[in-house]
């Protein structure tokens, strides 16, 4: 099974007692799941594009256990210390295992658009 993320981009933040209570309590709502921070807010350095605000990301063992975290009573408890005062996003993905094939990828996209009777756009 592989890994799984919780991906928040946090666009506007107040700082307020409430954030300072949920960064206080939320790893107690991750250890049941085996979640842990991988990254965890500092500005990013902009390469391509825009990114205003900030981003979290939230590692899991799976997607099962990502969906169980957020919708767990815990977490539930704290999540409007968050909300209140931070506009955001935030989705749960799959991440690829260690054998991920780029090549293999676009081969597989190539054939469903072959099959699909229209070539792949370049």
């Amino acid at each position: 099974m592989p890994a799984a993320y919780g991906f928040a981009h946090l666009r506007s933040r107040r700082h307020h007692d409430d954030i300072i209570e949920y960064l206080e309590r939320i790893q107690a709502t991750l250890d049941p799941f085996d979640g842990h921070f991988v990254i965890h807010g500092p500005p990013a350095e902009v390469v391509e594009g825009e990114w205003p605000g900030s981003m979290v990301l939230i590692g899991f063992p799976s997607l099962e256990q990502a969906r169980a975290w957020y919708d767990s009573p815990a977490y539930q408890a704290i999540l409007r210390l968050r909300t209140d005062h931070i506009e955001g996003d935030l989705l749960f993905i799959e991440g690829v295992g260690p054998d991920y094939d780029p090549v293999e990828r676009a081969a597989k996209l190539r054939a469903d658009a072959a099959r699909a009777g229209r070539p792949a756009q370049r």
